[in-house]
């Protein structure tokens, strides 16, 4: 059943939605997607993909296999960023990273669209990437002096299919999540990492 917010003919609800969407991922346990993560600014173009599997409370693992492998997990304590064939594995602590996926691996369970982004609202400029979703917009408090906008698409089931950050020098990340998959069984031996033989652990900030 759908809300009126997403009735056809009607002005979207974005009080409703933003409900709608805490309240499903806040009663999630897990959550396992397919993603494609885009980047854009300083004249580069990047275009990566692969598998995240999100875990209350703060554990994520996000696994890319396009255009080449690396990985980015964390166990709700330290973080880790890994390219197979490299002789070191960077960590950091999670209250320390500064990375954009590291805001995704709190949906779960904390999910609150409304407090955590000032101005929220549909943007009617930007055309959903699926026929039917809904696209909002606002300013996150808590990165306002680094993050100028951010972009979510939400489904009629009120899922995220889409989220675009837009930065201060202007650059877009862009995650767009597919065959979500809730509250399947995900060991947490998926989210530790034990670094190959001979590879050096090396502690400090990261981003990608």
């Amino acid at each position: 059943m759908l809300l009126p917010a997403f009735a056809a003919n009607s002005t979207p609800d974005v009080h409703a939605i933003a409900q709608a969407v805490d309240n499903r991922y806040n009663h999630l346990r897990t959550l396992q997607a397919e993603f494609a993560e885009t980047y854009r600014g300083a004249g580069i173009e990047r275009a990566e993909s692969g598998s995240l599997w999100l875990k209350k409370p703060g554990k994520m693992r996000w696994e890319y296999r396009s255009p080449r492998e690396k990985l980015f997990l964390s166990d709700g304590k330290s973080a880790w960023f890994y390219l197979p064939g490299d002789r070191q594995v960077r960590r950091t602590s999670v209250k320390n990273l500064d990375d954009l996926r590291s805001p995704l691996g709190f949906l779960l369970g904390k999910t609150r669209l409304e407090k955590e982004l000032d101005g929220l609202s549909v943007a009617p400029d930007l055309a959903p990437l699926t026929p039917g979703n809904i696209v909002l917009r606002g300013v996150p408090k808590a990165v306002a002096d680094r993050i100028n906008e951010v972009v979510l698409e939400v489904t009629p089931d009120y899922r995220i299919a889409r989220i675009q950050f837009e930065e201060a020098d202007e650059s877009v990340t862009e995650y767009r999540f597919s065959e979500q998959r809730e509250n399947g069984e995900i060991a947490d031996q998926r989210f530790r990492f034990t670094p190959p033989p001979g590879v050096e652990i090396v502690d400090g900030s990261f981003g990608q």
